[in-house]
């Protein structure tokens, strides 16, 4: 299981990143305003807010990779990090969208078993 435990947090972290650059750069362009599905002027409104839960995920990512880069000595950080997304994407998935809980959380959780073992 450590090897496919270790491709899902990496799946988890890169999908992070992914959420940091959409968040932070991508949140009041065509590409941002479409994955999200909101308009360009509830966008600019919305930017600040937006950058900042960018580096929220960016932290995550960054403890995501730190957890990996320690191997088995990094089980610690996998589990906390792993949990903060599942935690998140939960909280997403009841007061933002449903998607956010599936998307985040429930790889999350998968994961979180499989670190259990």
């Amino acid at each position: 299981m450590g090897l496919l435990t270790s491709l899902l947090i990496a799946a988890i972290c890169i999908q992070h990143l992914f959420f940091l650059l959409l968040e932070s750069f991508f949140w009041d362009k065509p590409l941002g305003c479409k994955i999200f599905g909101h308009a360009h002027e509830q966008a600019q409104h919305t930017k600040v807010l937006a950058l900042n839960q960018g580096v929220y995920n960016g932290f995550l990512a960054a403890g995501l990779l730190w957890g990996l880069l320690l191997g088995a000595e990094g089980e610690p950080q996998k589990i906390f990090f792993v949990s903060c997304v599942a935690l998140a994407g939960i909280v997403g998935g009841i007061t933002a969208s449903r998607t956010i809980f599936f998307v985040q959380a429930v790889p999350a959780i998968i994961t979180l078993a499989l670190l259990s073992i």
